[in-house]
């Protein structure tokens, strides 16, 4: 049996925390900036966990399922 491609995609938009949740970036932080306001730039610029709901998906995309 073959080993199981990580998804490349996957790889670069999350990561592990030590407690084993999956981190991630918020959207809408990388162009048309201008019309958004200071508070919302800040606080997209946070990370933030991946949904109970989403993470078997995302941890099948990482290989880990």
């Amino acid at each position: 049996m073959p080993k199981i491609k990580t998804n490349s995609g996957a790889k670069k938009r999350f990561a592990l925390t030590g407690s084993g949740k999956i981190k991630r970036k918020h959207a809408f932080k990388s162009h048309i900036l201008t019309k958004k306001t200071k508070k919302q730039k800040r606080n997209l610029t946070h990370f933030s966990l991946v949904a109970k709901v989403d993470e078997n998906s995302v941890k099948s995309l990482l290989g880990m399922k």
